[in-house]
């Protein structure tokens, strides 16, 4: 395959395609973490029978989980005609999708009202925010860096996860407030406030998205791939390797649900923190994670990808312990300085970088799929990682412990996984994807070699 043509780059909006992205993923992540905090904060008394407090809680944190186990199911319908019709009309259904389901939990009648059939609508208000979340990540990667120009993809690129850290702070922010009402009204109402507010992002993004073009390479190569078959067929025959690959760094993402929903729910009922000190923490954490997202992805795009994501798995690994020791201090500066060393410094070399990484080691015509496929399997296990952080915990002063080797863990997988991979970041746009491309190259000259000509006309 030969490198962008001029009139390529042209047709390239890479400011206007890492805003629809950043945008997006404001929307997305936002519903999906404000789950994440109700799971942690009001879920286990509102959705589950009196009398436990801790399978209460364990099963919220369960009902955290499920929407992993949609996102691959997500990724993969919504990745194949994102690869078959385009980026652009696919983003926008993911984004109506999340918006409906979160609303739709805002909305819900709790288990005092209706029983257990409360707990089932909150379960598939649930699966749906993680259908459309597992399509979300893949697709608005791809179309980003299908319209970033050379040597400068892993920074625009970066803005799909500066989307994710806005929602995220969003959520949190959001439920600051939230958790200083009186118990009664937050139990009743307050909850259900940042669920609503979710429509306003919505209409913002929404509106951004159908403002963008669909990507040139897509336009340029994947129509003339349409003949070529399914493309998850084809990301499991050409790219196995990589679909495993990025499955395996994926499961790191545990690190950041440990983090966010068990160490919030540690941190309240053991550590004994108030809620919105440590929302306050996450929140500025996160919110400083926004510059420092960009900073490695223009890095990646110097050095290569590789050591950027190493970097960050093992600095993430060895932070999480100092995370979990600071909480045991009481002294929420020594909590504070813990986190930003975690979520701001660390963990943002993978945010940063991942969505570029991922995307870079698939072709063209099954990028959106390929990712997908790969980055939903392993998110499964981030989701129930705080449930399984709930069931790894010991009692006593150090009983996170095995919590944080999990963690650990979970690093050396991706660890492994980013040693084996082969570095994207210098490699043209239409010749990302090499296996798929070089099988493609042979599968046409064995064609061409064994087609007999065709006889002159007398």
């Amino acid at each position: 395959m030969s490198a962008p043509t001029p009139q390529l780059e042209h047709r390239q909006s890479p400011k206007k395609a890492a805003l629809a992205s950043f945008l997006g993923s404001t929307l997305e992540y936002y519903d999906f973490f404000i789950y994440g905090t109700a799971a942690a904060l009001v879920f286990p008394q509102l959705f589950f029978p009196e009398g436990n407090e801790v399978v209460a809680t364990i099963g919220a944190f369960a009902t955290f989980g499920v929407a992993y186990i949609a996102r691959p199911l997500g990724g993969l319908v919504m990745g194949h005609f994102g690869d078959r019709l385009g980026r652009k009309n696919v983003l926008l259904l993911t984004l109506l999708i999340m918006g409906i389901a979160s609303l739709g939990i805002g909305l819900l009648p709790t288990y005092g009202q209706i029983g257990l059939w409360a707990t089932v609508l909150l379960v598939i208000g649930r699966l749906a925010q993680g259908f459309s979340a597992g399509a979300e990540s893949a697709g608005a990667s791809s179309l980003t860096l299908e319209h970033s120009p050379e040597g400068r993809r892993g920074f625009f690129t970066s803005f799909v996860m500066t989307g994710y850290a806005s929602g995220m702070v969003l959520s949190t922010l959001v439920f600051i407030p939230v958790s200083m009402l009186p118990e009664e009204h937050m139990m009743t109402w307050g909850w259900r406030v940042p669920f609503w507010l979710s429509v306003l992002v919505l209409a913002l993004a929404f509106w951004v998205r159908t403002k963008l073009d669909e990507t040139p390479v897509f336009e340029d190569d994947v129509k003339k791939e349409h003949t070529r078959g399914a493309p998850a067929g084809l990301a499991l025959k050409y790219q196995g390797f990589d679909v495993l690959r990025v499955l395996l760094m994926s499961i790191f993402s545990v690190m950041q649900t440990i983090l966010t929903v068990f160490g919030l729910a540690y941190a309240t009922d053991q550590g004994g923190f108030e809620r919105a000190e440590i929302l306050g923490v996450n929140a500025t954490a996160i919110g400083l994670s926004m510059l420092v997202m960009p900073a490695f992805g223009i890095l990646s795009d110097k050095i290569g990808r590789k050591p950027m994501m190493l970097f960050a798995m093992i600095g993430s690994a060895i932070s999480l312990f100092l995370y979990f020791m600071a909480l045991g201090t009481g002294n929420i500066w020594l909590v504070f300085m813990a986190t930003v060393l975690f979520m701001t410094i660390c963990y943002s070399g993978f945010n940063g970088v991942w969505p570029t990484f991922f995307a870079e080691l698939f072709a063209t015509p099954l990028r959106y799929t390929g990712m997908a496929m790969g980055n939903q399997l392993g998110l499964v296990v981030a989701g129930f990682g705080p449930m399984i952080g709930g069931l790894l915990l010991a009692d006593g002063v150090f009983g996170w412990i095995p919590v944080a080797i999990f963690g650990a863990v979970c690093s050396l997988l991706a660890i492994l996984a980013v040693l084996s991979a082969r570095e994207t970041a210098f490699t043209p746009v239409k010749d990302l994807g090499e296996p798929y491309w070089k099988a493609q190259r042979l599968q046409d000259s064995s064609v061409k070699i064994t087609t007999p000509p065709t006889s002159p006309v007398a």
